[in-house]
């Protein structure tokens, strides 16, 4: 029996010598998300289950089950359907949809009437989730502790304003990063508050709701006013941009922006009616 050539075009297993090269991952120019597939998948943190990260139409991200389910066995205020990358809260007339892990997460109490699949799904994740805790693999998160009401240096999760809205940062002012992808196809490393770029100024100002949301007694609040610079700087923080990524709209995303919507009273740990005594990037 003759051996085998060196030139045979698979290994002594099976599987192919040849090594395709790899292909970038790009955003269509006509796409309304920028943000890639790839690396969007994370974990529940109260219950260790798998979850697929995707925005809204209103930009805001939400967590949906992995795995597409009968439309059948799912209740219409629970269907979500994803179009061009976007995630809508209705079906989209197929046999398929998705639903929110909020609904299926064992850690939470379900606000809506599940059908008896839905309600077996919850269960096994719960078996799930209860394994990943037993063997070490997995601890759910704490509620974090409130912060002081006096003013701080830096304020872990502060208000900001911009673009006729206020939203509630996900980290200090310093620390948003930049969420767009690099050449070398890693997330860029460089802040948004840039060196050279206009800045904000923490104010006083008031602690008024917007539309939709309920009244609150008067007062003052501090924040992180970007509403006076120029359109275009205030739209490079909504999308969570450096100054070099917010010249290239092409490049595509890597993480979602770590904004939310801010709500007094949803958010009412985090306000602060002082600012702070070293106002980091004051302007």
């Amino acid at each position: 029996m003759c051996p085998n050539s060196a030139s045979a075009p698979c290994h002594w297993d099976g599987s192919s010598r040849a090594t395709r090269p790899r292909r970038p991952l790009r955003v269509a120019a006509t796409s309304p998300s920028r943000l890639l597939r790839t690396g969007q998948s994370s974990r529940c943190r109260a219950c260790g289950n798998h979850i697929d990260f995707y925005q809204r139409a209103d930009q805001r991200p939400i967590a949906l089950h992995p795995a597409e389910l009968a439309a059948a066995h799912v209740p219409a205020s629970c269907r979500w359907h994803l179009s061009s990358g976007i995630a809508h809260p209705h079906g989209d007339g197929s046999a398929w949809c998705r639903i929110p892990h909020a609904v299926l997460c064992p850690s939470r109490t379900p606000t809506a009437r599940l059908t008896a699949h839905v309600q077996e799904m919850r269960r096994q994740l719960g078996v799930r989730s209860r394994r990943l805790i037993d063997s070490g693999a997995f601890t759910p998160s704490t509620p974090a502790a409130p912060e002081p009401a006096a003013g701080s240096a830096r304020p872990a999760r502060p208000v900001m304003q911009l673009l006729l809205g206020r939203y509630l940062a996900d980290r200090p002012v310093e620390d948003i990063r930049c969420v767009a992808q690099t050449r070398h196809r890693r997330r860029c490393p460089l802040p948004v508050l840039a060196p050279d770029a206009p800045k904000g100024v923490w104010a006083l100002l008031p602690a008024s709701p917007q539309r939709g949301q309920l009244t609150l007694p008067a007062g003052l609040m501090a924040l992180y006013d970007l509403s006076r610079l120029p359109y275009a700087e205030q739209l490079r923080w909504r999308t969570q941009r450096c100054p070099a990524h917010a010249a290239a709209p092409n490049a595509a995303d890597l993480a979602l922006a770590g904004w939310q919507v801010f709500d007094p009273l949803l958010h009412a740990a985090h306000i602060r009616t002082r600012l702070p005594r070293d106002p980091g990037g004051e302007a």
